[in-house]
């Protein structure tokens, strides 16, 4: 999997098509879109017309709580291969578990029939907590991925330290924190001026020395080469203890237990 990807949300499918474009002729080879975002064509239009061979593209989609069961998330897979114009995903996941519905566990097992069918490349969840992948571990599930909301001002230790236990995967989205002031904090900004960087490169290099993967969004094709450039300079201990130091337990959150769709 790229240690970095390109978010979709909120693009609609024109958008869509224009900035994945952008994105793969960047270099960009992570794409993460999802039912919900009702983009899912314009992202297939631009991955075709790319010009960059499937096998080097790694593409993510996510589906809804109606499809929370075995013959619903075949179904919900089959409909996003038909939107994207692909044969396969890379990566699926649940969106939001739905605790409420008490389904999310039939529908990683569904998707751990998708993967043995080849539909599917990777198991994924997304806005799951510790309670509820316990609930997964419980059954005898693992997922290969869970995507959560996850930047300096929202650490969630708890969380990427059972991902680490388990052999999961994390993708952060909003990495950059969105609404948050993250990347006016100045803790950041002196990191950044220290290296000559941007504070969302130094956020963004952050994740990925971790080894957590971020989804950026952006359809300005200046912002995806600049956060493409933050493979090439490296923080230093310091600069992540101070990032590492930065967590707002009291920013709201959306909650898992009571959100989804």
């Amino acid at each position: 999997m790229p240690r970095l990807g390109l978010g979709t949300w909120p693009m609609d499918d024109s958008q869509a098509a224009v900035a994945v474009a952008a994105a793969v002729r960047a270099g960009y080879r992570l794409i993460d879109t999802a039912e919900n975002y009702r983009n899912e064509h314009g992202v297939g239009t631009a991955l075709r017309d790319g010009g960059v061979a499937r096998a080097e593209l790694f593409v993510t989609s996510k589906f809804n709580r109606r499809w929370h069961s075995v013959d619903g998330v075949r179904q919900a897979c089959v409909q996003s291969l038909a939107r994207l114009g692909l044969d396969y995903l890379d990566l699926f996941l649940v969106h939001w578990p739905n605790p409420e519905q008490d389904r999310y566990v039939e529908a990683v097992e569904g998707l751990m029939r998708l993967l043995d069918d080849g539909l599917i490349r990777a198991v994924g969840t997304s806005n799951f907590t510790p309670a509820h992948l316990q609930r997964l571990f419980d059954a005898g599930l693992t997922p290969h991925v869970n995507q959560i909301q996850l930047h300096p001002y929202r650490l969630r230790p708890d969380v990427v330290a059972l991902h680490r236990d388990r052999g999961i995967l994390t993708q952060s989205w909003s990495p950059l924190g969105w609404g948050t002031g993250l990347l006016a904090d100045e803790t950041i900004a002196r990191v950044a001026r220290r290296h000559g960087r941007s504070p969302a490169q130094v956020v963004l290099r952050w994740h990925i020395q971790q080894g957590l993967v971020p989804l950026p969004r952006s359809t300005d094709p200046g912002r995806q080469a600049q956060n493409l450039a933050s493979f090439d300079f490296t923080l230093t201990d310091d600069d992540m203890v101070m990032l590492g130091s930065l967590d707002r337990p009291d920013l709201p959150m959306v909650d898992a237990d009571t959100y989804g769709h």
